[in-house]
């Protein structure tokens, strides 16, 4: 995992310098292209209640799923199909990497958004 996130952060961030990965993810994370994840699955994809309501008389509620526990790939796919209450994004792949690293900067030890070797 923190290979998978080091890789993302280098080749995200390679050429800007004024910016760091993490910056850049909670940027995207917090406005990908209208409404941000946020506001659905939690400030880090924890999942989040995002209302409640009566349907015919019955209490229900509609929840936004925690994504922190799973894949880059099924993320990315994921943010393809037309999933129920879900908007639908037009994400770069660069994007969906900044999301996915957002989701996980906390995973694996980190200085100035880049990993560090623990010793």
């Amino acid at each position: 995992m923190k290979y998978i996130l080091f890789f993302i952060s280098t080749l995200l961030f390679s050429d800007t310098s004024f910016i760091s990965p993490k910056e850049y993810a909670a940027q995207i994370y917090k406005n990908p292209r209208g409404i941000g994840c946020h506001h659905c699955h939690g400030e880090r994809g924890e999942g989040k209640l995002v209302a409640k309501y009566k349907h015919k008389g019955e209490d229900r509620e509609f929840r936004g799923p925690a994504i922190n526990k799973i894949e880059l790939q099924v993320l990315s796919s994921s943010l393809k199909k037309r999933i129920r209450g879900m908007p639908h994004y037009y994400l770069t792949h660069k994007e969906v990497e900044a999301i996915y690293l957002h989701i996980h900067i906390d995973d694996t030890p980190q200085k100035d958004g880049l990993e560090i070797d623990e010793e």
